[in-house]
Parts: C-alpha cells; structure tokens; sequence
C-alpha cells in the first residue's frame, strides 16, 4: 500500500488509473470502515481511503484534541482490506492557509437533526469533502463510498454531487453493528465496561419506535417522545429520536408507507454521544 501525505504525491501516485474508488475516514477505524473499503475494491481501478481529522466539522467543545488516532492499526487493517493508496495529509498540507471558502450546505437538509445540534458541522464535513474529491477524483470523477451510519451526512453528499455535477457516483454502505445490535462507531471506544452493555438501548428504542410508528402512525409525535423519554429514564440525555422520509429527511406523516421512512437518533451516554438510525 503506498502512503500519500502531500496532494502532489498523492496526484502523481493516481496518475496511472482513471476510476478511482474512494472511502474517506477520520481513522481510528473498526470493521465498519474496513467494509467500506472492501465494498470499494471492485468499483474503480485503484481503492483508495483517506485518514484525515477535520477541524472544521468539530465545535469548540468537541473531542477535536482527543479523537482517537491510532495510525499504525488503522494502515495495517487497510493494507490487510486490499487499500491500494491510502491518503494521510497533515493539516497544512490539505489547509496550507486558512480555509475561507467553505462548501454551505442547503439548509433545508444540513440545519435539522445532527445540524441543528452541531450547527456549522455540515459545512465543515461538505467542504473538506469537497477538498478531498478534488484531491483523490479529480476532473474524471469516480467513485466514492460513504456509510449509512452518518445518515444525513450521506444524504448532505449526494446533494452536493449532483448539485455541483461532479462526476462522481456515491455509493452506501449498509451500518455494521456488534453481535448485540449497536452501530459500529470509532466514538464507541469512549465507552465504560457498562456504558457499552447499555449502549446497545439505542438500536433498541430506535427499532422499537419503528414497529410502533408501523402501527399507529398518526400519534408519531407522542411516539417519539415516548421513546425519548424511554432513554432518559435509563440515564441518557437524547437529542432526538424522529421518524423521517428517507428522500428528504422530512417528518413522516400517517400516509407515508412503510419502506420509505427511517428512524434516527442522537443520544448521549455518559460523556459519549452516539447515533444511529434504522430504514424500514
């Protein structure tokens, strides 16, 4: 596997192939990340992933400091997964002066959910997005495969590709979760012994207001709020557990039919904050 950390090196290491296949990662990478690149592998004539911790997607009280970076692991998991490339900027050399253009997202899409909590945080995930599309695909385009898991995040993606007509297909991987249902996620290492037995409740109070929104989808407020006070009586702090259209993460409404909705949540357990969602 070569090791890219400088844009140049990176572009004169693609300068063989046309059709990149591209996973971007923050590191610190677990069995979700490694399906993604496996999933990559077949799409393009050279798989590429990029470990980069982006200032720009973190607020001033986030875990920027102390997001966990374990470089060594993560080049042997993606050596061992079939990564041709793997890109690993510094950051003076993705930002070699302050980034003062920024990709705004549509806030009809990035300013709910995950954005009206982290406000800013799209912004800072679209631009260096953008960053390293141009890094890693260039003007011929690719392929570029990103988890459900951050499922607005996937969501805010495509709607800059096709808005910008990048030539570039996106293409989901399914969330992969422990033997007992919870997300894989590199923030799950934050957990205590029993932080992560209960974690788990997550998946299950997003599961569970699904098969009951199924049922009575008129009272989709009370649900929800049922299921977030569910999480609260077992010591989380929820900010939000919601029934939305999967085609614009709008509120679902009683008409809506089941195979076109998705359940997400955002919840804190202890100092830890995970989220997740379900389609059904």
């Amino acid at each position: 596997m070569l090791i890219a950390h400088t844009i140049d090196d990176l572009r004169q290491a693609l300068a063989p192939y046309r059709r990149p296949a591209f996973v971007p990662t923050m590191g610190n990478l677990h069995d979700g990340h490694i399906a993604l690149v496996e999933q990559a592998r077949p799409l393009g004539d050279v798989t590429v992933a990029s470990i980069f911790v982006n200032r720009l997607q973190f607020l001033p009280h986030e875990d920027f400091d102390s997001y966990p970076r374990t470089w060594e692991a993560d080049c042997n998991r993606l050596q061992a997964a079939g990564c041709d490339v793997l890109f690993a900027p510094r950051e003076a050399d993705l930002y070699p002066e302050p980034q003062t253009f920024k990709v705004q997202p549509d806030p009809a899409l990035a300013d709910m959910l995950e954005g009206h909590f982290r406000p800013g945080f799209f912004t800072g995930v679209a631009t260096v997005v953008m960053k390293l599309f141009a890094c890693v695909l260039g003007a011929s385009g690719g392929t570029a495969v990103f988890g459900k898991k951050d499922y607005q995040q996937l969501m805010v993606i495509r709607q800059m590709v096709r808005q910008f007509a990048l030539p570039i297909t996106v293409v989901a991987g399914e969330t992969r979760r422990a033997p007992d249902g919870l997300a894989l996620s590199s923030r799950n290492g934050y957990l205590g012994l029993q932080e992560r037995q209960e974690a788990v409740a997550l998946s299950q109070a997003l599961r569970q207001l699904a098969a009951r929104w199924e049922q009575q989808p008129s009272s989709g407020l009370e649900l929800e709020q049922q299921a977030m006070d569910g999480l609260r009586a077992r010591g989380w702090q929820p900010d939000y557990l919601t029934v939305r259209r999967r085609g614009d993460l709008q509120p679902a409404a009683a008409g809506d039919a089941a195979g076109s909705l998705v359940v997400l949540g955002a919840a804190r357990l202890g100092a830890t904050r995970l989220i997740d969602n379900w389609e059904f």
